[in-house]
């Protein structure tokens, strides 16, 4: 569950860096309940997790759907939600 988390991660900050390219702003309206379902996912890999195998993959998760969430929120308000 935890690799899941991580790979969710990557995917969001991907988008991420797909709606910073000028045009492609409307893209962070996908991106964020993406990402914040990414965050719940993480979040529950984390709680799930034997205290043996780590948290590194779920935590990393955790973090960058929270950076994808808060960037992609960001580019919303400066580019008008649009552009």
């Amino acid at each position: 569950m935890q690799s899941v988390s991580l790979i969710w991660g990557l995917f969001s900050l991907f988008g991420m860096l797909i709606g910073f390219v000028p045009f492609y702003g409307a893209f962070n309206w996908v991106l964020i309940p993406f990402a914040v379902i990414g965050a719940i996912v993480s979040a529950i890999a984390l709680g799930t997790a034997p205290a043996e195998s780590g948290i590194g993959k779920g935590m990393a998760g955790l973090i960058s759907c929270g950076i994808a969430a808060i960037f992609g929120f960001i580019r919303l308000v400066v580019g008008f939600g649009i552009v």
